[in-house]
């Protein structure tokens, strides 16, 4: 079934622009999202996702309130929503395999759902500038496609991507919005920055960087701390040549769950 902006087709090919000229509702709510302050979101009820991650939960989680994800330069934060049940998926897609990517965005939802609940599918879209090699564009274009290749109605109901994100300073371009987060029980879809991405952030973010060619896919736009980022990652790295050895023994998970103060603490066991 196809993807929808107010109960009809999008009309694929089509520039981000072009859609929302043909969709005004889109283009206000792009306009709102963009004039948004930038909220500091804390550790409590938060589960921050990192590059090429997906979380998925629902408002009957009692640990997990808000999903989040920020440092989106030409990759795009993706969230869909089933609105009958509330279950809410965010992933932090950089185009590595958007074609796999989807499917999977889809059936997460689903798990959580009922075929006979009443309720509709939407998903929000925001990220990426307009970068010289186009690589945002080209995320966008493939994000698009695939949802409207899916079996499902898909309702889109936020586009706030490439041209659409995008401010310039002394002729260099620069993304309008690199984080958002939502919140599970409320809907509600803002722009965010995260001080804790626990659990395991250098973990996490040493699988994303070592499973592509760059360090960066747009070096000038990239925030104020991403080179202490990409630092302490390859500290990290270096400290940790063998994870599957030293961090896995036994192949063994590292489980967390969040103590009274919001942080994540690791337990030993899942029966911990």
């Amino acid at each position: 079934m196809p993807l929808l902006v107010d109960g009809r087709r999008v009309r694929l090919p089509q520039s981000a622009g072009d859609l929302v000229r043909a969709h005004p509702l889109l283009e206000e709510r792009a306009r709102l999202l963009r004039g948004q302050s930038v909220q500091q979101v804390g550790p409590q009820g938060l589960l921050y996702v990192q590059q090429r991650e997906l979380a998925v939960t629902s408002p009957k989680d009692g640990s997990i309130s808000i999903l989040g994800s920020d440092d989106a330069t030409t990759c795009h934060i993706v969230v869909l929503r089933h609105t009958g049940n509330g279950a809410t998926c965010l992933t932090h897609c950089d185009g590595t395999d958007t074609k796999a990517e989807v499917p999977l965005i889809m059936n997460s939802i689903k798990s959580f759902s009922d075929h006979a609940q009443c309720g509709r599918l939407e998903v929000h879209l925001v990220g990426g500038f307009s970068d010289e090699r186009q690589l945002s564009q080209k995320l966008t274009h493939q994000l698009l496609s695939e949802f409207d290749r899916q079996e499902d109605d898909i309702h889109l109901v936020t586009l706030c991507v490439t041209e659409l994100n995008d401010r310039e300073d002394n002729e260099n371009h620069f993304p309008v919005i690199y984080g958002i987060a939502v919140n599970i029980k409320t809907a509600e879809i803002y722009r965010a920055s995260f001080q804790d991405r626990g659990p395991e952030e250098e973990l996490r973010a040493a699988r994303a960087l070592t499973g592509g060619p760059n360090l960066s896919t747009s070096p000038l736009a990239e925030p104020p701390h991403f080179v202490e980022h990409i630092r302490s990652t390859l500290m990290f790295l270096k400290k940790y040549p063998s994870p599957t050895n030293t961090l896995f023994p036994g192949n063994k998970a590292l489980l967390y769950k969040k103590n009274e103060d919001g942080l994540w603490e690791k337990i030993s066991s899942l029966g911990s």
